[in-house]
């Protein structure tokens, strides 16, 4: 997709490049023993320009960007936001860190981009029925006090045939999404925070330490959770298995090659849901009202 090579470049202010990496790295500090550190701490100062693939999945199955009216839930720092915005559709960033919402301002600002910003919980969307095409809501679930709730309101501000792109971390991911370390989500919460903390990777001492202990964050199955979406009259498709299914992907090496033997074997599919099962860390879904047609 070439969505994001058509992107303007930046007005760089020196005092507001400033500004923002200032406010970025503040909430970075809690994640140096991260061992790509500096390349993911550059990625975050410029995350507008890392959005290849999220654009090209809401293009492909939230059904075009031009002229869209998109709900941003959770919209962190900003970076897909902003990159909606260059790319033609009409975002609102809807983000409950209001530090967070401050750096989204000022990504924007460096493009004069007209990005509505407003601060708030996903559990309470202050917007009328049925009033976005579209919503995403990436690393927003396992973060919220009541998913339940959260899809409730999706489901309400949602257009008839609206869609919502989101992720949904495993309850049996192998390695964890967060903490970077295996097993953690087969042991009891207890014992898996005890090792976080031996390991120096507790986020107590951050900003973030009031909903960022292990035992607070909600995982689910698959399963799981598509039985909590169906109650909210939510079909949950699964991207990566369709991917599958479409016969696309890119490894190379033994990786690759072990994924085209079982293509070649008919496996491919049985094999991404036992992946899927006990070793991916995070679920690319696709939740769409019933009775709505993909």
């Amino acid at each position: 997709m070439s969505i994001l090579n058509q992107l303007p470049e930046p007005a760089l202010d020196a005092q507001r490049e400033a500004e923002l990496t200032s406010k970025i790295d503040h909430w970075l500090a809690h994640m140096t023993w991260r061992p790509d550190y500096p390349r993911w701490r550059e990625g975050r100062i410029w995350q507008e320009r890392q959005q290849h693939e999220r654009l090209r999945l809401i293009d492909r199955y939230g059904g075009g960007l031009a002229g869209r009216r998109i709900l941003d839930l959770g919209s962190g720092m900003g970076g897909t936001s902003v990159a909606l915005a260059l790319a033609g559709a009409h975002p609102l960033a809807f983000e409950y860190n209001r530090a967070y919402c401050e750096i989204i301002r000022l990504r924007a600002a460096r493009y004069d981009a007209d990005l509505p910003v407003m601060n708030g919980a996903g559990e309470h969307l202050p917007f009328a029925d049925a009033s976005f095409d579209l919503a995403i809501a990436w690393d927003v679930v396992e973060h919220v006090q009541n998913p339940a709730q959260l899809l409730a309101e999706l489901a309400r501000v949602l257009k008839p045939g609206g869609r919502v792109l989101l992720t949904v971390i495993n309850r049996f991911a192998y390695r964890d999404p967060h903490y970077h370390l295996p097993l953690l989500n087969w042991m009891p919460r207890p014992l898996a925070e005890a090792i976080i903390a031996r390991r120096g990777r507790s986020k107590g001492q951050s900003d973030f330490s009031d909903r960022q202990k292990l035992s607070e964050m909600h995982y689910y199955t698959m399963p799981g959770f598509r039985r909590l979406a169906a109650g909210y009259g939510f079909r949950v498709g699964d991207l990566r298995e369709d991917r599958v299914r479409r016969g696309e992907g890119s490894a190379t090496g033994l990786k690759g090659r072990a994924r085209d033997a079982l293509r070649r074997l008919g496996l491919a599919r049985a094999a991404y849901l036992a992946y899927r099962t006990a070793i991916q860390g995070t679920y690319e879904l696709l939740l769409v009202k019933v009775g709505e047609t993909e």
